[in-house]
């Protein structure tokens, strides 16, 4: 007979509760406290002829499990581990020296933040392997995960639905629990984007009555979540508008949204990684029917953080130029709207891929041509919108060199490289239609002056084809920048200072002695 357990939670239905053997179920918590109390109730929750074992991370297991009289399995096997990544790899391999897991029940309680240093691959990996044990030798194993990085641990563990038989995360609220269930699969089927509302007292955990009365709303496609700021100072449109004060309230609304439209605010470009965050999340976690848009308060967002925000989730995100009426009528634009863009697993990627070259000013050919390549062949950036490559000559008279010195580049990621009588400039993220502009700002003469003539690149297979020619210009053709004057020997008190030395002044402290003396 196939052994099924149960999590400990009362009056939750089978099919989000049962755990029959040959899966992995992942549960994250926000405090450790909870997750210990999650324990318990589970351990207490399984029949007493239940073959049990727990594992604790850095913890005596001893001194954190506490059972009520005839509570529970009569045996429960206890192990403690060391707090490191040998000590989840080697996990599998020690109880096998000890136990004989088939139809066992395997709770591992994790140290706080415990795969907060350990890649994503690593735990992806991790998982594969428990699902594959798990099922070879016919046992359950739950992973209760306390730590503060739940939301990105979450979005990476959504693409592992292969190997995890179930997903959920146990959001503190003061007076009680969320239960956010990604997914759950077991012998009644599958269930996903369940939230539920648990509480707590003397017996334990338990579903709120109301949720057990009432069904979960599912169409909320007319309910409108936004920040204050949007309307101008303008009361809420209908009664389905909901206005909060910050972004963050909006957020932990959205959060049991699905398919309402969810309004950010933009005054500053420091929000744009906590926006990123805030996006990234709802849309992995709350699916395609989420209607998220960003709505820009004041100038301040660059392309690049535009690009990050679609990428990360955003249906749309509105202009500040865009006067109010035009962003009521770009917000009735995207209802009944499913999102299919791809939005990747982890931020972190995501945010290194979208983010300029971390280069900036002269570079040497090989090392321009391939920092330009990196940028064309990054495919998490748009198509054709990569950036602008501009070849400039010099007019005659002016040496490349001497050009150069007038070239100087103010973002991060705008190179530039020397060679066979030319001066190349990549400009990422830069619109054709906006070079000139760009151009100016980085030369303090016109450039019309300077440069005789310019070839200009801006689609991904003219810029893929300029690079094989430029690839083949040998060193020998590579043309050097000036050297810069040589530091003067034995200047005092003088720094250098870019292009020249500056003095200063060295103190001088007068005598506090005001007494004459006789002549």
């Amino acid at each position: 007979m196939n052994p099924i357990f149960s999590i400990g939670i009362q009056s939750l239905w089978d099919e989000v509760s049962h755990m029959p053997a040959g899966g992995v179920w992942w549960v994250n918590t926000d405090r450790h406290e909870d997750a210990v109390s999650l324990l318990n109730q589970t351990l207490s929750a399984q029949a007493d002829s239940a073959k049990v074992a727990v594992v604790s991370m850095g913890e005596n297991p001893n001194e954190l499990i506490a059972l009520k009289e005839n509570a529970g399995p009569k045996q429960i096997s206890l192990f403690a581990m060391h707090n490191s990544q040998n000590g989840l790899d080697f996990m599998r391999r020690d109880l096998l020296c000890t136990l004989e897991p088939k139809d066992y029940f395997v709770i591992l309680l994790c140290s706080h933040n415990a795969w907060e240093n350990i890649s994503g691959e690593k735990l992806i990996d991790w998982i594969n392997k428990s699902q594959r044990w798990a099922k070879y030798y016919h046992c359950t194993l739950l992973v209760l995960n306390p730590g503060n990085n739940a939301d990105a641990l979450t979005s990476l563990l959504l693409g592992g639905y292969g190997s995890l038989s179930g997903l959920a995360n146990l959001r503190y609220q003061g007076d009680s629990q969320l239960l956010d269930i990604s997914y759950w699969a077991n012998e009644k089927g599958v269930s996903a984007r369940q939230q539920l509302l648990i509480k707590q007292n003397d017996n334990g955990w338990h579903l709120a009555q109301d949720e057990v009365a009432s069904v979960q709303p599912r169409s909320d496609e007319k309910q409108v979540l936004s920040n204050i700021d949007i309307l101008e100072g303008a009361p809420a449109l209908s009664e389905h508008w909901t206005l909060f004060d910050t972004n963050d309230a909006v957020f932990n609304a959205a959060r049991t949204a699905q398919a309402a439209t969810v309004i950010f605010s933009l005054r500053q470009n420091s929000q744009v990684e906590q926006l990123a965050h805030y996006i990234h999340t709802l849309r992995r976690q709350r699916g395609s029917a989420l209607k998220i848009i960003t709505r820009e308060t004041t100038p301040s967002l660059r392309a690049t953080d535009e690009r990050l925000l679609l990428s990360c989730g955003a249906n749309l995100v509105i202009s500040a130029s865009a006067p109010l009426s035009r962003s009521l009528t770009l917000i009735e634009s995207v209802q009944t709207q499913q999102f299919n863009r791809h939005v990747p697993e982890d931020l972190t990627t995501l945010l290194a891929n979208t983010e300029p070259l971390k280069l900036k000013g002269y570079q040497k050919w090989d090392v321009f041509c391939d920092s330009v390549q990196k940028v064309i062949n990054n495919t998490l950036l748009p198509a054709d919108s990569k950036g602008v490559m501009v070849a400039l000559r010099p007019a005659p008279g002016l040496r490349v060199e001497q050009v150069l010195t007038l070239c100087r580049p103010h973002r991060m990621g705008d190179i530039v490289t020397i060679a066979d009588r030319r001066l190349v400039m990549f400009l990422p993220f830069c619109r054709v239609n906006d070079l000139d502009t760009a151009l100016n700002h980085i030369f303090p003469l016109p450039t019309g002056d300077i440069f005789s003539n310019r070839m200009i690149w801006f689609e991904d297979k003219q810029i893929a084809s300029e690079l094989l020619m430029m690839r083949e210009v040998t060193p020998e053709r590579w043309t050097q920048p000036l050297d810069l004057a040589p530091k003067p020997k034995n200047v005092i008190n003088a720094t250098y200072e870019g292009n020249s030395w500056r003095r200063y002044p060295e103190p001088h402290h007068l005598s506090a002695d005001t007494e004459e003396k006789s002549s």
